[in-house]
């Protein structure tokens, strides 16, 4: 089970393009509001959210992506239970995935001292990292970041990929004309 957190004023592209790349491989993808399951995106788009975020559990979960925009990031920062999931992945040997600034989440959290990452420019020393990638896309250990709302198709495809290998999310491009 994947949980996507989504807090109001997040990146609608990031969070909504790597919830459906994620389905059309077949992950169990959970949107989780924080503050509540309607949540409105940093250029007004509302969502409904699949969970809210004191219905979270621990138990099956595999990974969490944190999407960016602002002031989503800062809204996902400020939840105890976002930070509190993101620590159970890290302690566990999960997956953990931020996109955008939300990288500088994992950063404050001090997840990121021993990885390469990369995220929005202006962000870099927010991270805390061994070494900041300027790479589209990251992946170091269990975990995966990526620059922006530009590269979210991207950043979704490589989590496929490191889940289910290259042929998969190679299909996957194929199949939705990312070339």
């Amino acid at each position: 089970m994947i949980y996507l957190f989504l807090a109001d004023g997040f990146e609608e592209i990031e969070a909504l393009a790597t919830v459906d790349i994620l389905r059309r491989a077949g992950c169990d993808v959970v949107t989780v509001g924080v503050g509540g399951k309607k949540i409105t995106g940093a250029h007004r788009i509302e969502v409904t959210a699949d969970i809210e975020e004191k219905e979270a559990v621990t138990d099956g979960l595999d990974m969490v992506v944190l999407p960016g925009g602002m002031p989503g990031t800062l809204n996902l920062e400020k939840s105890p239970i976002v930070k509190a999931v993101v620590r159970y992945c890290a302690e566990n040997d999960r997956y953990l995935c931020a996109i955008c600034a939300a990288p500088s989440i994992l950063g404050h959290m001090n997840l990121l001292k021993e990885h390469t990452a990369t995220c929005f420019p202006g962000y870099e020393q927010e991270l805390r990292a061994k070494a900041v990638s300027t790479e589209p896309v990251c992946v170091s250990g269990k975990i995966i970041t990526a620059r922006g709302a530009g590269v979210a198709a991207e950043f979704a495809l490589q989590i496929v990929e490191v889940l289910f290998g290259a042929e998969k999310s190679k299909m996957l491009r194929k199949s939705m004309q990312c070339m």
